[in-house]
């Protein structure tokens, strides 16, 4: 385990003037807080998915991805949620860092600009190198599939 600082390269875009880039919000939160960078305010109705802009693009060291995951706040009082989580943003990527948020709840959700809508973490990421084979090793679960290993 390590806490070596990774730099992550950050432009801001123009229609993100005056919203907050990703933040820490504690000396040991492992995902910074992303804002919207809406220009007016958004209303996620029920059911209802959109992609919200952050304001930012960014360019991170080879080797690592960024992981765009749901806030726990958002998701247990609102319902809301990032709808491919968590979203990957890959190191070569050098677009707008946008949301995908999700209203599973009920009730329509208000996004302000400058609103905490998700958070962004960022991982080292292995390249894998794949071997086609004729056959694969036995384990105790074998090919069980969804469930296989029981409730308890």
């Amino acid at each position: 385990m390590t806490n070596e600082k990774v730099t992550v390269r950050i432009c801001r875009l123009a229609h993100g003037e005056g919203v907050e880039l990703p933040h820490f919000a504690s000396e040991l939160a492992a995902g910074a807080d992303l804002r919207a960078a809406v220009p007016e305010d958004v209303v996620l109705l029920p059911g209802e998915r959109r992609l919200i802009p952050t304001g930012f693009a960014m360019a991170l060291p080879a080797g690592f991805e960024a992981q765009v995951r749901p806030r726990s706040g958002l998701a247990f009082k609102h319902g809301i949620s990032v709808l491919n989580s968590p979203g990957t943003i890959d190191a070569d990527y050098r677009g707008e860092v946008g949301v995908i948020l999700i209203n599973h709840g009920a009730e329509d959700f208000h996004i302000q600009r400058g609103d905490r809508i998700a958070q962004i973490v960022i991982a080292a990421v292995a390249k894998a190198a794949f071997e086609a084979v004729q056959e694969l090793d036995d384990t105790v679960r074998g090919s069980g599939g969804f469930g296989s290993s029981g409730k308890q």
